[in-house]
């Protein structure tokens, strides 16, 4: 009896087929069945193969040149000259101290602002302070000629500053 059930048990798995064609497939989605694409424009369904006419003429390229352009950036020069300011750096430690502290404070920054990101309410606060910020900021230095000028001023003296010619 075991045999015949396990014979009967094979003879319905063979005559069960794998797939159902004519059964819809299920989807598991909560978005709805959307049907594959059509394609809408001939020319996409035509090869370049089979096409008559001379493949040259379906792209039109247009070359120009001009003496105005400027060379692109010399990598070798660059580098040449990023080694002399490093070769005339005297405290090369201060140096990778200070670009060491920059990047351990631009990711402890990032992970700050992921912080403050995942709580609910924050971030519109702070788009908030930020609209409130730039609004104040245009009043204050961009609406105005004279403080345009201040503004100006301002930025030219920072320069310097960096710079070290003040």
């Amino acid at each position: 009896m075991a045999a015949a059930a396990s014979t009967s048990m094979a003879a319905t798995a063979v005559l069960t087929p794998r797939f159902h064609a004519t059964t819809s497939k299920t989807h598991l989605s909560a978005l709805p069945y959307l049907p594959p694409r059509l394609l809408i424009s001939p020319v996409a369904s035509v090869s370049f193969k089979h096409l008559s006419v001379p493949r040259r003429s379906l792209f039109l390229v247009k070359a120009s040149s001009s003496e105005d352009t400027s060379p692109g950036v010399d990598t070798n020069e660059l580098i040449d000259d990023l080694k002399q300011k490093w070769d005339a750096v005297e405290n090369k430690s201060t140096v990778l101290l200070y670009g060491g502290g920059a990047i351990v404070a631009g990711w402890l920054s990032s992970t700050l602002v992921g912080a403050i990101n995942s709580v609910p309410l924050l971030p519109k606060i702070m788009e908030l302070v930020g609209l409130g910020y730039t609004g104040w900021f245009v009043y204050r230095y961009l609406l105005f000629k004279q403080s345009r000028k201040e503004l100006a001023t301002d930025i030219e003296s920072l320069k310097k500053k960096i710079a070290g010619t003040e």
